[in-house]
């Protein structure tokens, strides 16, 4: 038998299939929570661009969420579900939604700080690979967050000189399918 194959044997036969389980379980809740938190501030952002930018990282996350609903469903696990959360109205004020955002790039970072150090527990090679995939695209997140923190109406980029917007966000607008 050829060594390589052998040591990749070795490696998955001290993987235990429920602790790999729980952890996507536990990563998967946490993702969703973040999720579900930027759809509802999305609903509190009405300039164009910034919304923009919510409906990209809600669309990566709905990505990440079913890479890992597969992963889990391939474990024989079902996967958390949760609402969007209330959130107040935060005024009427044209940046008054600043706060929350501050906050989504304060959650982004706490995620991957607290996960970062786990996905180095993870001994199969496409589990790990996903959980740092989804950990670096929740850290380009996080700079989206400070980005419009900080009025930058370009983090997708520009529009052409003389594009507008018309009157900003439609009263009904995508926000996914969770």
């Amino acid at each position: 038998m050829d060594a390589g194959v052998h040591c990749l044997q070795t490696e998955a036969e001290h993987v235990k299939p429920t602790e790999i389980l729980a952890l996507l379980l536990e990563f998967h809740r946490d993702k969703l929570t973040l999720r579900q938190r930027h759809a509802a501030v999305a609903r509190h952002v009405g300039n164009y661009s910034f919304n923009n930018t919510y409906q990209y990282v809600i669309a990566r996350e709905d990505v990440h969420l079913a890479w890992l609903e597969t992963a889990i469903a391939d474990l024989g696990g079902t996967p958390a579900q949760l609402s969007e959360p209330e959130l107040p109205s935060p005024g009427k004020k044209k940046d008054s939604f600043l706060p929350l955002v501050q906050q989504d790039g304060r959650e982004a970072d706490a995620f991957v700080t607290r996960w970062r150090p786990r996905t180095g527990e993870v001994t199969n090679a496409r589990h790990r690979t996903m959980l740092q995939v989804i950990l670096g695209e929740s850290l380009e997140h996080k700079r989206f967050f400070d980005q419009i923190a900080a009025g930058r109406d370009d983090v997708l980029g520009r529009r052409a000189d003389g594009a507008g917007t018309g009157d900003g966000v439609l009263g009904v607008r995508w926000l996914g399918d969770r």
